[in-house]
């Protein structure tokens, strides 16, 4: 039986704009409440340094500070 704690609640890179809050930092894609199974590697984004938007290099994924 699967880990309730270890299972992701949203497939992988489901949309192409996500917003995020500086609670979420260190920011990576996919998300860590993202299934990993179906997706990519794992990348951190430098979304402070790139002045708030990010974009992932492998899903071209959008992520935007809000806070």
């Amino acid at each position: 039986m699967a880990d309730p704690a270890r299972t992701a609640s949203a497939p992988a890179n489901a949309q192409q704009r996500y917003e995020v809050h500086r609670a979420d930092l260190p920011l990576s894609c996919p998300l860590p409440s993202m299934a990993l199974w179906n997706s990519h590697p794992r990348v951190y984004l430098p979304i402070e340094a790139e002045g708030g938007t990010s974009h992932c290099p492998y899903c071209g994924a959008t992520y935007v500070l809000v806070d």
